[in-house]
């Protein structure tokens, strides 16, 4: 793993399948992590690997599933979590 970041992704993201959708896309990039609603309406997300490869998940955040509309996403680098074995939607 070459990097490990802390997504918020503000918008119309909760009650539209974003943490699904944004966990079908994590698996299928092969990155570690998770994916949580936030009571401020927001979704968290934690991401890790390959850099290249969270530049592409990035990219594809800004879409989303159908009825969703992101509207900013804060990007925070965080410490490595050797812990991370998989990708998990968290409640």
């Amino acid at each position: 793993m070459n990097k490990t970041l802390k997504l918020i992704i503000q918008g119309k993201v909760q009650g539209v399948g974003y943490r699904r959708w944004f966990a079908q896309q994590a698996l299928e990039l092969e990155l570690k992590g998770y994916v949580k609603n936030l009571p401020t309406g927001e979704v968290e997300a934690l991401v890790a690997g390959d850099e290249q490869v969270i530049q592409e998940l990035l990219k594809r955040s800004w879409l989303g599933p159908s009825r969703a509309e992101v509207s900013r996403i804060l990007q925070t680098p965080v410490q490595p979590d050797s812990n991370l074995k998989d990708f998990k939607i968290l409640c």
